[in-house]
């Protein structure tokens, strides 16, 4: 039924063109989030090169989102992509300092934050987090997806971090979250978006 759901939410986007990028291995560490950052710098080029875009809009679950972060900071600000703007990033449980659950940086942690001045100063971010018991989503320590923060805020024009609960808050769940999806549409689909963060809930 939750399949249903992104596929129903796709349907309503159908003028919007949807490129996913997954990778056979997608094992944690920090040399493969490096190793697939480069991957996914090729898969970049190989894509302007044949759909010739000059913007994009991108969600990042789980090591997405720390793939994206270190293509952002280390291969997307090159001469090559000076035409090219990502206008919105959403990441989803992604673990900025991996399963670390105390105030210890871990190494790629720590590089994130010494080259956020490479991250594109326009750009609005969402980080989204998951939780089953307010600490973790079962996967993922909350504290590790909140340390977006020290990487994006005041290094991009819009940061803002989000916890989404309930049914499907669990880690490899949370794209089929029904918050998290109307999360999706409501900043990331929708082409009225204007960088704003989301309106408070009460």
């Amino acid at each position: 039924m939750n399949e249903n759901k992104i596929v129903d939410l796709l349907v309503k986007y159908k003028q919007l063109t949807f490129i996913v990028v997954g990778f056979q291995n997608n094992h944690d560490g920090y040399s493969n989030i490096k190793k697939q950052a480069r991957w996914f710098n090729m898969a970049f080029n190989e894509l302007k090169r044949r759909y010739n875009f000059n913007n994009f809009k991108a969600v990042g679950h789980s090591n997405g989102g720390l793939i994206y972060t270190a293509f952002l900071e280390n291969y997307f600000n090159t001469t090559s992509n000076r035409l090219i703007r990502i206008k919105v990033l959403m990441t989803i449980g992604s673990p900025y300092n991996f399963a670390e659950t105390s105030n210890r940086p871990t190494q790629m942690l720590k590089d994130f934050i010494k080259n956020r001045k490479k991250l594109p100063s326009y750009l609005t971010m969402y980080s989204v987090a998951g939780t089953k018991n307010y600490v973790a989503d079962g996967i993922v320590p909350v504290s590790s997806v909140e340390a977006g923060k020290y990487i994006y805020q005041g290094a991009v024009k819009h940061y803002t971090q989000i916890t989404v609960t309930g049914r499907l808050a669990q880690h490899s769940e949370l794209p089929q979250n029904n918050q998290a999806l109307q999360l999706i549409e409501e900043y990331v689909l929708n082409n009225n978006h204007r960088g704003r963060g989301p309106a408070p809930r009460n």
